[in-house]
């Protein structure tokens, strides 16, 4: 109950959607004729979209989160790399990179079907690993974790406090060390897939930068759950 209410709230709270019911709001009011709220609730929506979809604003939400963690060196003794689920694009390649660099490392999958799919995103990662030339026998697949904090108590039950790297996309990283840290796990941070670009005022609103406003809502939202819900614990 908890991770569906968790979703439909992360949804209906989304940069986007927020300034979509504005948008709805000034649209009911225009039929209402009411001009006046109606003029006030579409220049809103407008001027939402606009500044959530604007290069230096994106960049100057998702930059705290992406300057918390730096990229690991080849000095970690860990032999357990997590490949957290959700963006194997954009995370892939580092796990691969402190494989390749690490001596008799093994890399955990996870991540659970969802709706869109049948199989398993730890298993969809695991074969695309194993395509890239990683021997089975290297894999660790953790197929049931639904989100960070389900990953961070499978991975207790499978290495305990024993050290590991922890392979997620910088933006992701603080909130991920926060809560495996909660659960008495041991993570070295590998952050990668930085999105904070250089920005420009003299800018056009764009897909990419509403992306990464929606990204940056999303583990704040995420961070601000986890503390509400620390107070029940």
């Amino acid at each position: 109950m908890g991770f569906t209410l968790k979703k439909i709230l992360s949804a209906v709270l989304m940069p986007l959607s927020l300034g979509l019911i504005l948008f709805l709001f000034g649209l009911w009011f225009l039929y209402q004729e009411n001009y006046k709220k109606a003029k006030f609730y579409l220049t809103v929506s407008f001027l939402w979209i606009f500044i959530i979809s604007y290069s230096p604003f994106s960049n100057s939400i998702i930059s705290p989160l992406e300057s918390n963690y730096e990229k690991l060196s080849m000095n970690s003794t860990a032999k357990y790399i997590l490949l957290l689920g959700g963006d194997y694009e954009g995370r892939a390649y580092e796990a691969i990179r402190l494989y390749n660099n690490i001596e008799g490392a093994k890399i955990i999958t996870s991540g659970y079907a969802g709706r869109d799919f049948k199989l398993p995103e730890a298993i969809r990662n695991a074969n695309k690993l194993m395509s890239l030339g990683i021997p089975k026998d290297d894999i660790l697949i953790q197929s049931k974790p639904k989100d960070t904090l389900d990953e961070a108590k499978h991975i207790k039950k499978l290495i305990g406090d024993e050290p590991f790297i922890l392979v997620t996309s910088a933006y992701h990283m603080p909130r991920a060390m926060e809560l495996f840290k909660k659960e008495g796990l041991s993570p070295i941070s590998a952050p990668t897939n930085f999105l904070t670009r250089e920005s420009y005022m003299i800018s056009v609103p764009n897909g990419k930068d509403l992306r990464k406003t929606e990204i940056a809502f999303h583990e704040y939202l995420g961070r601000m759950w986890n503390y509400i819900k620390s107070f029940k614990e």
